[in-house]
């Protein structure tokens, strides 16, 4: 009989217990009716309530959502046709360069892109002026575009991981029996990279939504989203309402990964059982 690797769960709890009991204290404490956000002063809820009521925060948030869901949507289209190329097309020209784009965010400090990012926009800002004498401003446009070209190389490296993976056999035999390759991209290799575009969108997601460092290079007046908002209100000292904040993000975040979770369960056994409904109509 093995034994039990009491080293390894031991490890393993109290690693979790690192990352999680930080959050969990911070939920606790949003229920303080101290004003002091590390002393607790009986349980309330008015916190919550105040922070609903504060239109900085409700305008930050709602300009955060939007971004997210742009920018996230638009990289899981291009990262998942950039995904598709370098998985199945192995010899083409400018496949090298393509490949070291995709990769080059992961490698790079978020400030080099950062700086990379605002320095571009100013000098297309500057061509604009010259050309149509049009001043322009960063914001939503430039803090997008931005979180579009960060997100996108995960989004293609999960993409490109998971067709690596997959039995490229299925679509050959798809393409003998006479399927035209848009056929054969719609109806086998879309929904079997399905869970991983499903992936690669909430990665983007969340990326885009808790991002700081490039968003604080890429945005300008008017354009505060929650995570620089956050930040700068942190400077003067963590208050109740912060924690309050703080539990709304991870309570919808965490909703949207368990309804993401059950989709994708759905979508896996659905599919396990018409491979199965289909090997015993042949046989």
């Amino acid at each position: 009989m093995k034994q039990r690797p009491t080293f390894l769960i031991t490890a393993l709890c109290f690693g979790f217990a690192f990352l999680y009991v930080p959050i969990l204290s911070m939920i606790a404490f949003s229920f303080n009716n101290s004003r002091l956000a590390t002393v607790w002063g009986g349980f309330s809820t008015k916190w919550y309530g105040k922070l609903l009521s504060n239109d900085k925060i409700i305008d930050a948030a709602i300009l955060s959502l939007k971004i997210a869901l742009v920018s996230a949507t638009v990289a899981t289209i291009l990262g998942t046709m950039a995904g598709i190329t370098l998985a199945r097309f192995r010899r083409f020209r400018g496949r090298t360069v393509l490949s070291g784009l995709v990769t080059a965010p992961l490698i790079m400090p978020e400030v080099i892109t950062g700086i990379s990012m605002l320095i571009f926009f100013i000098l297309i800002a500057t061509m604009i002026e010259k050309l149509t004498g049009l001043r322009t401003q960063r914001g939503f446009t430039t803090v997008t575009l931005a979180h579009i070209t960060f997100s996108l190389t995960f989004v293609t490296t999960i993409i490109q991981s998971r067709l690596l993976s997959a039995d490229i056999s299925v679509e050959e035999a798809a393409l003998d029996l006479g399927s035209r390759p848009w056929q054969v991209m719609k109806d086998i290799t879309l929904p079997i990279i399905s869970p991983a575009i499903l992936s690669g969108w909430l990665l983007a997601f969340t990326i885009s939504l808790d991002d700081v460092v490039i968003t604080n290079f890429t945005t300008g007046p008017g354009a505060t989203t929650l995570p620089i908002l956050i930040w700068s209100k942190v400077k003067l000292g963590v208050t109740p309402d912060i924690n309050a904040l703080a539990t709304i993000t991870v309570s919808i975040v965490t909703i949207g990964v368990i309804f993401a979770g059950i989709a994708m369960n759905r979508a896996e056994r659905r599919r396990d059982l018409d491979a199965q409904m289909a090997f015993r109509s042949n046989q």
